[in-house]
């Protein structure tokens, strides 16, 4: 029987073939009663039950067509133009005082930089079958690689609170406060559990039609607020202050691309193996950059105008990005709410994905903690950034500028490695058969060596509410270097510890 007839007789509701299959194709048996139990309802209604293991290629065998890349070019747009992006937007003209055309350009070329990085990272799905921080361990090694897995979880977790929190500051907003914040909340985390739990097919569902709505209510913004745009105000500062706020901004603006990075391949690990490795990283790159660019640059627009519009600006400093959208909309009127509700509700479409990832990542902690399946930690990860979100929801702004910039951080010194140990040291081959095996695998020495080096540049280069680096405060009044600092002595600290831990340790 054919891979395809077999995984078709799970979607018809054939239980009794599960355990077969598995066994059959190399999946590893149900362990416990929480397992058999997701199995089950994987066979029943497409809850996806499989966790970490990696995705057989006999699974994942089917000959790719345009449509494919398409889609995929279709996820990452969906995921990425969403309501929250517009408080990035937003921070360029009212954090670093820059004016529209500085924060537009800035805002292009970081996205765009911050895209690359992930598309690389992309394309180890297809090649591998394994989640991103099971690739990782190829690099940062068994023990080292576990630190990644909690710097990812409090990403994933962190953007989940902040996605929430957006999508109930507009809907509280819309309603003229009627609603709470917190119920508005609750409604988006709702919906992420719902798509969640259901794993990747209603995952992929939701992504492929979710863009339309968002993208035209964002045109009708467009409409409605752009002629109050502030075109004309140049950039606050001179010299070095303006150089320090423009670099701020950029790397602010290429940490929001960098945090799907550690989960990049999560979304694309079923497809198969000969899927092109170059469409691959266009479509991922292509899709994050022009999803992000179409509402970051709304949101500069939105952050330009508030400071001359007294209006915006009054319900900004009241109630925050979602009382400035409702304030922009109001000359439609209902209309004008209507477009907000939508806009509310599709933040989902950014948090899914990262809570998706969030489950995937508890089973990655170790072996204690993968056998309990997916859909748990799923709906564990929702109560959480939940109710972390309904407890900071006064505190949207400081929290979303201080939490990016230390995304980027770790994940451009992890990035720097993977390239340098693919192209370096692996030449491009790696054994994707013992990803689960302690015993073959680096110890990670090189790598966690590499990787105190570059958090240790970037503290000393940092430009944060509540912390400046020695370095960074000599670059004006402080400047965002950390990032890029970072990367530089990763780059140079990484190729020759890696081959000391070869020659003496051996693998």
């Amino acid at each position: 029987m054919s891979s395809e007839k077999k995984f078709d007789s799970l979607e018809k509701g054939d239980v009794a073939s599960v355990n077969a299959t598995t066994v059959e194709l190399g999946i590893s048996e149900p362990v416990n009663a929480l397992q058999r139990f997701c199995n089950r309802l994987d066979a029943l209604c497409g809850v996806e039950a499989r966790g970490i293991e990696r995705i057989p290629e006999e699974i994942r065998e089917r000959d790719m067509t345009y449509r494919d890349y398409i889609h995929m070019f279709t996820i990452w747009f969906s995921m990425n133009c969403t309501a929250n992006q517009l408080t990035l937007g937003v921070l360029g003209p009212v954090s670093y005082g820059l004016g529209l055309t500085d924060s537009i350009v800035i805002c292009m070329f970081g996205t765009i930089f911050g895209s690359i990085c992930t598309g690389y990272i992309s394309t180890f799905g297809p090649r591998s079958g394994l989640r991103t921080l099971n690739v990782a361990k190829y690099t940062m090694g068994w023990w080292p690689s576990k630190l990644c897995v909690i710097l990812n979880l409090c990403i994933e977790l962190g953007y989940g609170l902040i996605d929430c929190l957006v999508g109930g500051l507009l809907l509280s907003a819309v309603n003229g406060g009627g609603m709470s914040v917190i119920v508005g909340i609750v409604v988006v985390a709702l919906i992420t559990w719902v798509v969640v739990t259901f794993g990747i097919k209603w995952f992929n569902r939701f992504e492929q039609f979710v863009w339309a709505p968002t993208v035209l209510v964002l045109f009708v913004l467009i409409g409605v607020a752009g002629p109050h745009f502030d075109t004309s105000t140049p950039s606050q500062g001179t010299g070095a202050v303006l150089h320090g706020n423009r670099l701020s901004y950029f790397f602010l603006v290429a940490s929001g691309p960098l945090s799907w990075s550690s989960a990049a391949a999560d979304y694309v690990v079923y497809y198969p193996k000969t899927t092109n490795r170059w469409a691959t990283f266009a479509a991922t790159t292509g899709g994050i950059t022009m999803g992000k660019l179409l509402i970051e640059f709304l949101g500069i627009g939105l952050g330009s105008g508030l400071l001359k519009n007294k209006n915006w600006e009054a319900a900004f400093d009241a109630h925050g990005i979602g009382a400035l959208v409702v304030e922009a909309y109001h000359p439609l009127n209902s209309f004008g709410k209507f477009c907000c509700v939508v806009l509310a509700v599709c933040i989902a479409a950014n948090n899914i994905p990262g809570t998706y990832a969030a489950a995937l990542n508890w089973q990655q902690l170790g072996a204690p903690w993968a056998k309990i399946p997916r859909p748990i930690w799923s709906t564990f990860s929702c109560i959480l950034f939940t109710i972390i979100a309904i407890a900071g929801r006064d505190s949207l702004f400081a929290i979303f500028i201080n939490w990016l910039s230390l995304i980027g951080y770790w994940t451009i010194i992890w990035i720097t490695m993977t390239v340098q140990d693919e192209y370096i040291f692996r030449r491009g081959v790696f054994d994707w058969e013992i990803w689960n095996r302690k015993d073959l695998l680096p110890h990670g020495f090189a790598a966690l060596f590499a990787f105190v080096i570059g958090w240790v540049g970037a503290v000393l280069c940092m430009y944060q509410t509540y912390f400046t680096g020695p370095i960074a405060a000599l670059v004006g009044n402080g400047a965002d270097l950390g990032l890029p600092v970072a990367a530089g002595l990763t780059m140079i600290t990484y190729p020759p510890a890696r081959w000391l831990e070869l020659k003496y340790v051996g693998r």
